[in-house]
């Protein structure tokens, strides 16, 4: 696999970085599947910092073709993404979308959400492989959303969810906003909180995926730059989302200043490492004098993770996920099985290892209260 260099600073161009922390041979797709464990990628993870930003990377990148060949599901099973889902659309429709281009989202969740609080919004949605069902309310375009697309015809707002911290050129996207949209009109997005994130040691922060520490000073530099103005910021919960309504106003470019967050991100980035080692040191110790049944939750990146870190996969009897469509499959990058939670009924104290960040208090009550209320977790 040709990997992607991106040895320089992705704010300040700045070829300045200095290496924090490499995972080897983790795994490259954040999901599961039903090939033989021999067919997966693994690759070096590496991840650094711009000592003239404290811009937080990985490089290299994997290929986009590689990294995104198949879906691995997230955003789509859960309460908690649930309310997500429809805040943000009372978000956006509070602020009079009128004709919209959704830049991603091809699940169509969004634009159904929107239509169904303002049935008169016009919506088109521009995704290489949408998913959604026919819709002859929602237009797609089958397109890649890059610097060749041009829209045909008048947009008054431009939204995505979740899809600002994917992007491997941030400077570069924004820009492409930008120039979509005409002076007055509308930019909403809801974004990850990953400053809050990272320092309370979640394993969905940054990954290969999220391949950038884009905090607010960031994501508030990169706006200013290609002329938007922040008329309003909301956040759902304070650990999951922050929603951003802006308006195209080229004044703001000359107030853009680039932050530099290096002391700060390196140090709650070198605490993340260590207190990982630590929990992983601890677990191993504990597995070692469990007699009763291991499992690990969360057929994703957080049981990668955790694996990653050294977690010793042969303890664990399976992995646990609430997605019927990773049950019956493995975790891809490991030789675990996944299953529904509710194989946990008539087990006798069973240990589960829990570590899914702003989703744990979701989970434990679902299993404790529905399937098994004697299940012991280790967070």
């Amino acid at each position: 696999m040709d990997m992607v260099q991106r040895d320089f600073c992705v704010f300040s161009y700045k070829r300045d970085l200095e290496h924090l922390y490499t995972f080897k041979n983790f795994p490259v797709f954040m999901g599961c599947v039903d090939h033989a464990q021999e067919a997966d990628a693994c690759a070096e993870m590496s991840w650094w910092i711009s000592r003239s930003t404290g811009s937080l990377q990985l490089n290299p990148l994997i290929p986009i073709k590689v990294l995104y060949s198949q879906s691995h599901g997230a955003g789509s099973v859960g309460s908690l993404w649930g309310r997500h889902h429809s805040e943000f659309a009372k978000f956006v429709c509070e602020h009079d979308p009128g004709r919209v281009l959704e830049i991603g989202g091809g699940h169509g969740i969004l634009a159904q959400n929107c239509l169904q609080l303002s049935p008169d919004v016009r919506w088109t949605i521009v995704e290489p492989n949408p998913t959604l069902p026919p819709d002859s309310k929602v237009r797609v375009i089958r397109q890649l959303f890059d610097e060749q697309f041009i829209i045909d015809g008048e947009v008054d707002t431009v939204v995505h969810s979740h899809l600002l911290e994917h992007i491997y050129e941030p400077l570069e996207f924004m820009a492409q906003v930008s120039r979509s949209l005409r002076q007055g009109k509308k930019h909403l997005f809801s974004f990850p909180n990953l400053q809050i994130m990272l320092e309370r040691k979640y394993n969905n922060c940054i990954n290969f995926e999220h391949t950038v520490f884009l905090t607010e000073p960031f994501i508030e530099y990169i706006l200013q730059c290609n002329g938007f103005m922040v008329k309003e910021k909301r956040y759902f919960l304070d650990d999951h989302s922050i929603f951003y309504a802006t308006i195209r106003d080229d004044t703001v470019t000359s107030i853009a200043r680039l932050p530099n967050e290096y002391e700060h991100n390196r140090e709650i980035y070198m605490d993340y490492i260590q207190s990982h080692i630590d929990l992983i040191k601890g677990l191993n110790n504990k597995m070692l004098n469990q007699c009763g049944d291991i499992y690990l939750f969360g057929g994703h990146i957080f049981a990668q993770y955790l694996l990653g870190f050294g977690l010793d996969e042969l303890r664990i009897q399976c992995i646990l996920d609430n997605d019927p469509y990773k049950q019956g499959r493995r975790l891809y990058g490991s030789n675990l099985m996944v299953q529904s939670p509710k194989i946990l009924q008539d087990v006798d104290n069973p240990v589960v290892i829990l570590r899914a960040g702003v989703y744990n208090n979701e989970i434990k009550e679902d299993i404790l209260n529905k399937i098994n209320p004697n299940v012991i977790f280790w967070e």
